[in-house]
């Protein structure tokens, strides 16, 4: 026994090495290099690196060079993180050079002549409006534009690849393309140094249908963009059409201007949100739902229960307490283990594994941690910390399984282990294979899905297998009651205590908790615009929480009163039903706020949605069957009973 008594230490060294590299490697994507400012003073050259293509429409990004666009002399890859691959982000070298404060006008990149084929491939991406996206000193590129309503400026992210429109009278619309670009670069400079840093990468689109005089050689001048007599392209009068065998010459002009806004401040004008009231209604919506459901317990924790245990433990005789009725007759019979028990417990299990991830993740956000410059920064943290939660997965569902008298712990792991993850690994396989038969960047490649798996195999797994061995010997939760052998009779049940429909009763309120900022969660992702308002979302994350535990337990104790003590599984499914409202909220938004019509990309969006909708489910159900379990254990530990 001293022997086998040795082992431990040997799995505590193993998991807290485990741990540990877990923790480097999170707070590690966090701050990636090209985060740090970096000084250039006149001169320096500027490299602006191009990234996908994305489509709102399509939801299908493309690499830069899938479209006949001028390459550089050799295409280099830049590193990328986890998050970065699964975004389907894919960062390249660019023929754009600048020099720092050295204004450029008319330069031009390359000619090419379209075939029908080329013509067709840019056709198809201005038909599904793709937009360009690129970077400059880890700026993402920007089209300002001001809103007519507030004659305020607004950015959206990257450069359309072109137009389709009329022109010169004509009734047929026609292809066109943004083949000369405008760059506008802005720069803080310090004071005391001529050095200076990038606060700003904008940019104006132009399409230009370029002449030139005889044939085109590699110093050939433009006719319609002439450096030397400082002639450039400002608007589209003359654009450029895409049609087969049409010449296209990109050209581009780079001016610098200095700003006044600091490095440190240089996200911002990116990340202004005109709609901080509306988010601040959300919030005091969600008080509101809160401050009801806080007026119920109270009046249900201090009042009801208080005047109920008190009558109850003053009751002398046997008849008395026949006569009594509600929830205190339950009590041979509330704590008798589920139906399919297992099942409950792996669920609990990955919902106390979801939980933790969300709460870290939430704290490093709302504390600033996350970064909009670090990409795909929130994705790679949100993985790694799902995997080092597995541990405490493990904990929580053998805890659970052995209060149901469970002895077959490891079969309750493998199931912890691979029950949700397995489901949604599925899905994401599927979608992934439609993606890949589109050609898009955005297919998660062999070696990013090796990573996933060993990710998975190689760390979750045996994680949850040491959080439940652990779990597995400490001593059994026990029950403030005993439980009679026999069964009792469940009374018939008024038609408004029907499980499936109290049941979809408190996944309401919830969902009205958060919606309001789902909405903008939404349109993030998929209109492709900035999230940073994370002490927004981690207030409505603590509501989330309060909400979900007190509408469950005033459902639970009026179920209780109602002598049906079948409270374990509704407990998950009462809140946990919000995940149908949001996954029916996100069809809403689907055919509201979309304009997608491709059926590929349709199944993309409910496929993703899906998934989230189901990791909700998890998240909430677990929140309601905690505060029940608490609940119910307070208060029947408070009866006094022979």
């Amino acid at each position: 026994m001293e022997v086998l008594g040795r082992r431990p230490p040997a799995i505590q060294r193993w998991v807290f090495c485990v741990m540990l590299l877990l923790f480097i490697t999170t707070v590690h994507s966090f701050y990636l290099p090209g985060v740090a400012p970096q000084d250039f003073v006149k001169g320096d050259v500027l490299k602006v690196k191009v990234n996908k293509l994305s489509s709102t429409k399509t939801q299908l990004p493309y690499s830069y060079y899938s479209l006949p666009y001028c390459k550089p002399e050799k295409i280099l890859d830049s590193a990328e993180n986890l998050g970065e691959v699964l975004r389907g982000d894919r960062i390249e070298n660019s023929p754009y050079v600048f020099k720092m404060r050295e204004p450029q006008m008319c330069s031009i990149i390359c000619r090419i002549t379209l075939d029908a084929k080329l013509a067709k491939e840019f056709k198809e991406k201005i038909d599904d409006e793709y937009r360009v996206n690129m970077i400059l000193d880890n700026l993402p590129l920007v089209v300002p534009y001001k809103r007519p309503d507030t004659d305020s400026l607004v950015y959206q992210h990257g450069v359309p690849v072109g137009l389709k429109a009329q022109y010169a009278g004509s009734k047929e619309e026609k292809y066109f393309i943004y083949n000369h670009l405008t760059f506008t670069v802005k720069y803080h400079k310090d004071e005391e140094t001529d050095a200076a840093r990038i606060v700003g990468f904008e940019v104006k689109p132009f399409s230009a249908k370029h002449e030139y005089e005889g044939t085109w050689k590699d110093n050939t001048r433009l006719t319609t963009c002439d450096p030397h007599a400082k002639r450039t392209i400002t608007s589209s009068d003359s654009p450029q059409e895409v049609d087969d065998k049409k010449e296209i010459i990109f050209t581009y002009d780079v001016e610098f201007k200095e700003s006044e806004v600091k490095w440190a401040s240089r996200w911002d004008t990116y990340l202004l949100m005109a709609d901080d009231q509306i988010h601040w209604f959300s919030i005091v919506n969600s008080l509101m739902i809160v401050l009801f459901l806080s007026g119920m317990v109270a009046m249900i924790m201090l009042r009801t229960l208080y005047r109920d245990i008190s009558k109850y433990n003053q009751l002398e005789t046997q008849e008395e307490a026949q006569e009594e009725t509600g929830w205190k007759l339950v009590h041979g019979d509330v704590f008798r283990p589920p139906t399919n028990s297992d099942l409950l417990c792996v669920y609990v299990g990955t919902g106390v594994q979801f939980f933790g991830m969300i709460l870290v993740t939430m704290i490093f956000a709302a504390l600033g941690f996350l970064s909009p410059s670090n990409r795909g920064g929130l994705m790679t943290a949100m993985l790694l910390l799902w995997v080092f939660m597995g541990l405490f997965a493990g904990y929580a569902s053998a805890r659970l399984y052995k209060m149901f008298k469970g002895t077959d712990w490891k079969k309750i792991t493998l199931r912890t282990a691979f029950t949700f993850p397995g489901i949604v690994f599925a899905i994401f396989f599927v979608l992934n294979a439609l993606i890949w038969g589109e050609k898009s960047s955005g297919a998660v490649p062999f070696g990013t899905m090796f990573a996933l798996v060993f990710l998975w195999f190689g760390i979750s797994v045996p994680l949850v297998f040491v959080g439940s061995y652990v779990g597995f010997k400490k001593p059994a939760i026990e029950d403030p009651v005993k439980t009679n052998k026999i069964p009792r009779q469940i009374p018939e049940q008024a038609w408004y205590m029907n499980p499936v429909f109290s049941i979809l009763i408190g996944g309401i309120l919830p969902f009205g908790a958060v919606f309001i900022e789902l909405f903008f969660i939404l349109t993030s992702i998929w209109l492709h615009q900035f999230y940073y308002i994370f002490g927004f979302l981690f207030l409505v994350f603590i509501i989330l929480i309060v909400t979900c535990a007190e509408i469950t337990i005033v459902l639970c104790y009026f179920q209780l009163c109602s002598e049906d003590y079948l409270w374990w599984w509704r407990s998950y499914l009462t809140s946990g039903s919000s995940a149908l409202y949001l996954f029916l909220y996100a069809a809403f938004y689907f055919f509201t706020k979309l304009d997608i019509t491709k059926p590929v990309s349709g199944v993309l969006y409910f496929g993703y949605m899906l998934i989230a909708s189901y990791a909700f489910f998890v998240l909430t159900g677990t929140i309601g069957f905690y505060a029940c379990f608490w609940f119910t254990r307070l208060i029947y530990s408070s009866v006094k009973i022979d």
